[in-house]
């Protein structure tokens, strides 16, 4: 027994020890932008740190202490009015990494052996003008799966947007590559050209599928891009990046699930702590939170979610995954806690429907995505605690928010079953759209949840070739939410006429689309 007591007490007196290490820094004005604390530079007061679940804020020297293990990513949240330094990349560097002993082996290299803690774990701030009223970048699943796709995404979406002006910042919503981790690399160089601070977030296809539990999910993710979850100020805006994918699912040990680990939840409560009720707060993730009877995400999750942030009055999340664009909102029957419903844009994406369909001039793929949506990215422009959301389809002009399908040429005074069909990109069921003709009396257009006509019409051209097309075929068609139908009149003289459509979306901007159509006399039959 003695021989027991003493092999046990100092693995007692070890784990004791173990749990009590902390980690302490200093969070300092870097007046000379070395990125070092120098003597002279002052510490900032009262911004937030974070071990990935606990949250402090640093005292009035600027230093904080928080608990630390063998195994955390401490990371500033940077505060409104400053920046942090960016690697030659334009990655933002506000974390460090802690691994003493590295990764453990997986397919792709994780995080290697980070040694012993420092004495100080700083971090430099940058003072800079940070106003209310600013836009940010917004990238679905760029999702390259070759460095061919890698090709495709930096000339079909990257280079168009080299050297934007007035952007705050870019964020992509996971799925960064496409199974293969090595592409991490080259997809950081490629959306660095940008030009803006590029922040990024875990997909279920950013991965390392060998781990043996979902911690060890995100190590070759770490390595590239630091903490899965993170937080940061920009003008009156509070963002809050989360990995919400469980891997292995915890149901079967197979596959993946929706949801968030008790910790994330935690970090969440405790980040929220510091965060002034007035702020807009901004979620995103991969994986939407909508879901049917839990199929695609764990509901306890979304709820608890819901309950912290049921005393924030301007929330906004984003997600993608999805490969369709649609707007989902959240009222007190999905468990929300305040009348106006929470908005949950799922975006679309940077590789469309997984770079498929015809080639652009540029030799690059059409890709629209299954709901008819072309591929693009969105702006989101936030207003003080207000915002709206912009998509832009890639490669065309920024009026291109609604795509008319309709016949060309119809009998005259012939009753006919074809439609004029709106699929307005951006839209959702209790939007205003409505059409006319020849500058006539405006009429509603009805609302559907079908298929986009025009996408069916590209898919069959794939169907009804005689010789095989370069590319890849298409996914099949979805019903899309965002499609309207009005009739077509066919009681005109004959000749051209023109159609207009006019669509009024949820920030209450209107946008329209023309075309034209002709009627002829009947042919007879002889």
């Amino acid at each position: 027994m003695k021989k027991l007591i003493s092999t046990f007490l100092p693995l007692l007196l070890g784990s004791l020890l173990y749990a009590q290490s902390s980690v302490t820094g200093y969070v300092y004005h870097d007046a000379n932008g070395n990125g070092r604390r120098d003597r002279r530079e002052q510490g900032v007061t009262g911004v937030s740190v974070s071990n990935g679940t606990q949250v402090v804020a640093t005292g009035k020297n600027g230093r904080y202490k928080l608990p630390i293990g063998q195994d955390n990513i401490i990371f500033v949240i940077k505060p409104s009015g400053y920046k942090v330094p960016l690697n030659e990349w334009n990655q933002p560097q506000f974390y460090y990494i802690h691994k003493p002993s590295g990764s453990p082996a997986l397919k792709y290299q994780g995080v290697s052996p980070t040694g012993a803690l420092p004495k100080s774990v700083d971090f430099a701030l940058i003072p800079q003008e940070e106003p209310e009223n600013f836009t940010a970048l917004i990238f679905g699943d760029p999702q390259t799966y070759t460095e061919q796709e890698m090709a495709f995404f930096a000339k079909g979406v990257v280079a168009e947007l080299e050297g934007i002006p007035n952007i705050a910042f870019g964020l992509s919503l996971g799925d960064l590559v496409g199974d293969d981790l090595v592409l991490h690399s080259p997809y950081i160089q490629a959306v660095s050209k940008v030009g803006t601070p590029w922040y990024n977030l875990i997909g279920n296809h950013d991965m390392d599928f060998d781990a043996a539990a979902d911690l060890l999910s995100d190590e070759s993710y770490e390595a590239s891009f630091g903490p899965p979850n993170y937080a940061f100020n920009y003008g009156n805006a509070h963002f809050i990046v989360l990995d919400d994918i469980l891997y292995p699912d915890p149901r079967d040990g197979k596959g993946y699930w929706g949801g968030f680990r008790k910790d994330q939840l935690d970090f969440i409560e405790n980040n929220l702590k510091h965060v002034n009720k007035d702020q807009l707060v901004v979620l995103a993730f991969h994986i939407p939170l909508w879901h049917e009877n839990e199929n695609s995400f764990r509901n306890a999750d979304r709820q608890r979610l819901f309950d912290l942030l049921k005393d924030y009055p301007h929330t906004l999340s984003m997600s993608a995954h999805t490969h369709i664009q649609r707007q989902n909102f959240y009222s007190r029957e999905d468990g929300w806690h305040q009348d106006k419903p929470h908005h949950e844009y799922n975006a679309g994406t940077t590789s469309g429907d997984w770079y498929s369909g015809e080639l652009n001039e540029q030799g690059v793929p059409v890709s629209t995505m299954r709901d008819g949506t072309p591929k693009g990215y969105a702006f989101l422009n936030i207003r003080g605690n207000q915002y709206t959301i912009d998509y832009k389809v890639a490669g065309q002009p920024e009026e291109l928010q609604i795509q008319l399908f309709h016949p060309q040429v119809v009998a005259q005074g012939r009753g006919t079953q074809a439609g004029i069909f709106a699929n307005f990109f951006m839209g959702h069921e209790g939007n205003t759209v409505e059409y006319r003709i020849d500058e006539g009396k405006w009429r509603p257009m009805n609302y559907l949840e079908t298929p986009d006509p025009e996408f069916v019409r590209l898919l069959y051209r794939w169907d009804t070739a005689e010789e095989l097309m370069p590319g890849r075929r298409p996914s099949n068609a979805v019903n899309s939410t965002h499609v309207w139908r009005g009739n077509i009149p066919t009681n005109l003289p004959v000749g051209s006429h023109q159609i207009e459509v006019r669509a009024t979306d949820m920030f209450g901007r209107t946008f329209t689309q023309q075309g034209t159509y002709r009627l002829e006399n009947p042919v007879s039959i002889k």
